[in-house]
């Protein structure tokens, strides 16, 4: 069995890591860079850097801060955030990132996904998939996707929108509840085990992780699971996640 990972999330607004509640009411967690060299330290598998107002704002990513993370960290780097071109995905991946994440233009033009995807390989690209719970009164549960930072309802579904980057090529989803995004409700399994059982690609479930034992329960349905606010104010650190989740004997690489 593969083992399980701990990502931490660094949502980037003017050069600062941000966190908010459901996508709003951002407040600072303070610098990218300092942040990601101490999670490299810590343990962590991967780290996920999202320009969060870059696809909203309509502009490139601040490669700079990208090239910063890359001199200081040792494991794979997801960066997001206004991707919309080849061009911009080989800049992004020759700062020093590993892979990128596609949002709101593969939603857009999903031949993006398949293009990016054939011009730097599957394991290259991660589609994000902000989710929202469609609630329509029906008694089976279905969940809409936004872009733009969450901020516009795209009118399609989540579950059939993964099954189709997963046919363009991706090499992976990260999926956010933007239902439970900052609340410390714990992750939304329901979604993330729609979502898991449609694909064959791995899952990184977003949004809502409040303890630890939110953590155990997001990895019985996803591949990994990524962390904000709980890391960036102290409140968990990656060994005690770590050893927690192993004496629950999930499988997770630790140093």
């Amino acid at each position: 069995m593969l083992a399980k990972r701990i990502i931490p999330c660094l949502d980037v607004k003017g050069g600062r890591v941000v966190k908010g509640v459901n996508f709003v009411n951002l407040s600072d967690a303070g610098d990218p860079v300092e942040l990601a060299k101490f999670y490299d330290k810590e343990g962590a598998d991967e780290l996920v850097f999202l320009d969060i107002t870059a696809s909203y704002e309509k502009r490139d990513i601040m490669l700079e801060v990208v090239k910063k993370v890359a001199e200081q960290v040792f494991i794979p780097f997801t960066v997001g955030g206004g991707i919309s071109e080849i061009d911009s995905i080989r800049e992004i991946l020759s700062s020093g990132a590993d892979k990128v994440s596609i949002n709101t233009s593969g939603v857009k033009n999903p031949k993006f996904i398949k293009d990016s995807a054939n011009e730097f390989g599957s394991q290259c690209i991660v589609v994000a998939i902000d989710a929202k719970l469609n609630k329509n009164g029906s008694k089976k549960k279905e969940w809409e996707v936004y872009i733009n930072g969450g901020r516009t309802p795209a009118g399609i579904d989540a579950v059939e929108w993964a099954k189709q980057v997963e046919e363009l090529g991706a090499g992976e989803i990260l999926l956010t509840s933007m239902d439970r995004d900052g609340t410390k409700a714990g992750y939304d399994i329901d979604l993330t085990k729609a979502i898991s059982e449609s694909v064959n690609i791995p899952i990184i479930a977003s949004g809502g992780a409040g303890s630890l034992e939110h953590l155990y329960e997001g990895l019985q349905v996803a591949d990994a699971v990524l962390l904000a606010s709980l890391l960036h104010y102290g409140e968990l650190r990656i060994p005690q996640i770590k050893d927690y989740l192993l004496d629950r004997k999930v499988p997770i690489r630790k140093d």
